[in-house]
């Protein structure tokens, strides 16, 4: 069956070129999101045999202000949750790491009193991170050990670090600006049960995009920003100098799915970091936080968001973004490219009106 959300796109581009979807991510949302876009552009590939000139192809630039030092290894949470989830090695269980996994490693470290006790690895991750940190004492950058990393499996995808340098995500916690957390420590240690008072990206105004992020962004026929926390994970994108400004010059619609549904975020704890910032926990909230392209630093052309907050399309429109409500919950890889297929529906409608 024709999909008439890419035919709209198509037509506005280059018909001799892959459509190239570039999407903003953060972690196990962002990784469940991306499996469920690589699934639509498979089905669609599936669909347009032999009427296609080149199949579609996905990049996914990934969330790092959750990286952090640990044990002497360079831990990249997001960028692995997205590379487990593609690769298909992920533990679906717990949400995060490896399947299969086991301890042995970190317990011997809180055995010599050097672990972490409130942020375990798995000995299959730590292998990874291993492999990380050895590459990049020698001298190679993020963009090429990720790559050097997700080589090992098909993912269907490209995954870019949205910075090399080193931009961490912190968390004031106290009056002082200096009582801050690793945002990772407030999350997984404290459960977010610290009053954050804001959110840190320490390292951002010296940091540029890594190699890659600003030809994705510009080259993309279609920009996504999944449903991942809009402060520490999308926020924490946006925070490095020029991508915000890529996104709004990039002549490609940018499409929103709200990763709250019915007042409430589905994974993670992206109510407790809107409530820091002051922003309200709804899917119009999120919408009007990031802000429609025709407004100063807005970025929506599109905002998607579930059956539950369909009574919100028309506010979310007031601001001059074209929204849509269809289910969200992504609880299999074939309703999840369902939702990316109302995404390009909605790009369609975008493009449309211009």
């Amino acid at each position: 069956m024709e999909d008439a959300g890419v035919d709209a796109l198509r037509q506005h581009a280059d018909p001799a070129a892959p459509q190239r979807i570039t999407v903003l991510s953060g972690g196990v949302g962002g990784a469940k999101f991306a499996r469920g876009l690589r699934h639509y552009v498979q089905r669609v590939g599936a669909d347009r045999a032999g009427d296609t000139p080149a199949p579609a192809t996905v990049t996914c630039v990934v969330n790092t202000g959750d990286d952090m030092w640990l044990n002497g290894l360079r831990v990249c949470p997001d960028l692995d949750s997205v590379m487990y989830g593609l690769a298909g090695v992920n533990d679906r269980e717990r949400g995060w790491g490896r399947a299969g996994e086991s301890e042995r490693v970190s317990a011997e470290l809180l055995a010599y009193g050097v672990g972490a006790d409130w942020f375990t690895l798995g000995d299959l991750d730590l292998a990874t991170h291993i492999a990380r940190t050895q590459m990049l004492r020698e001298g190679t950058g993020l963009v090429e050990a990720t790559r050097v990393l997700a080589s090992r499996w098909d993912l269907g995808a490209t995954l870019l670090p949205a910075t090399e340098h080193e931009v961490e995500t912190r968390v004031q916690v106290g009056d002082h600006p200096g009582d801050t957390l690793h945002f990772e420590e407030w999350w997984v240690r404290h459960r977010a049960a610290l009053p954050a008072r804001r959110f840190l990206h320490d390292g951002a105004p010296s940091a540029v995009p890594a190699p890659g992020v600003l030809d994705a962004i510009a080259g993309a026929d279609l920009l996504i920003l999944a449903p991942s926390n809009p402060i520490v994970s999308i926020g924490a994108i946006l925070a490095i100098p020029g991508i915000r400004e890529a996104l709004r010059a990039a002549g490609a619609p940018v499409i929103g799915v709200s990763p709250i549904i019915g007042g409430a975020h589905v994974l993670g704890m992206a109510a407790q970091c809107l409530r820091a910032v002051g922003a309200e926990v709804s899917a119009a909230g999120v919408a009007e936080h990031l802000g429609s392209a025709g407004e100063p630093e807005g970025l929506l052309d599109g905002w998607l968001m579930d059956t539950t907050d369909a009574g919100s399309v028309a506010r979310v429109e007031a601001h001059g973004i074209r929204a849509a409500a269809v289910p969200l919950l992504m609880t299999t890889d074939a309703l999840t490219a369902d939702i990316v297929h109302a995404v390009h529906q909605l790009a369609a409608r975008v493009v449309a009106d211009r």
